[in-house]
């Protein structure tokens, strides 16, 4: 079956469109259709994304991704392979993973930033160390850009210099060399000056 060469658009909101006409105005960009289908189809697809998620937070988040993925995906649809309510219940499936995936890096996130967190001496923290990061963060980006790299991960990655040789391509010795030069410069402007 081909394209009607005109979509019809009644005077009406597009409520009386048959699906297989909705989905021809979907697919040629149709603000009437698109709206129809919304109107058509969030109320399914609200309720399978509250089901699946608990939250009407979440599933109000996933209805609105699903129709603009309808919208976006609206040139890739096409009308004579399925029905539209299925492309459309086939999307929320998928935004519906998408949801419950991040919503799992969430939860790894929180324990792994509480498993931190307990980890840490009582003694030590605080806002002094707190400041103390963002401090050396600032110096760190005045650093020439291999000497920052270099501190970094060594610091933060946890590589040797001999595995940051590797890691960037560069010689062990001017590995050694940006080292030495990047602590010196951190030293110089976070050791407190001497007084007198």
């Amino acid at each position: 079956m081909s394209p009607p060469t005109a979509v019809p658009c009644p005077a009406t909101t597009g409520e009386s469109l048959a699906d297989e006409e909705l989905a021809w105005g979907l697919a040629s960009g149709d603000a009437a259709s698109v709206a129809a289908v919304y109107r058509r189809w969030r109320t399914l697809v609200h309720s399978l994304a509250w089901r699946s998620l608990g939250d009407a937070k979440e599933a109000e988040d996933v209805t609105q991704q699903v129709f603009l993925g309808v919208w976006n995906g609206r040139a890739g649809y096409r009308p004579e392979r399925g029905a539209l309510g299925g492309w459309i219940v086939g999307i929320t499936r998928r935004k519906i993973a998408d949801a419950l995936a991040a919503r799992t890096r969430r939860q790894e996130l929180i324990t792994s930033a509480g498993y931190g967190l307990a980890l840490r001496d009582p003694a030590r923290g605080g806002p002094e160390e707190s400041l103390d990061r963002v401090l050396l963060r600032a110096e760190l980006a005045r650093l020439p850009a291999p000497q920052r790299q270099v501190l970094r991960l060594t610091f933060y990655e946890d590589l040797t210099q001999t595995q940051i040789a590797e890691h960037t391509g560069w010689p062990l010795g001017t590995v050694k060399s940006h080292a030495r030069r990047g602590m010196r410069r951190l030293r110089c402007r976070l050791e407190p000056e001497p007084r007198g």
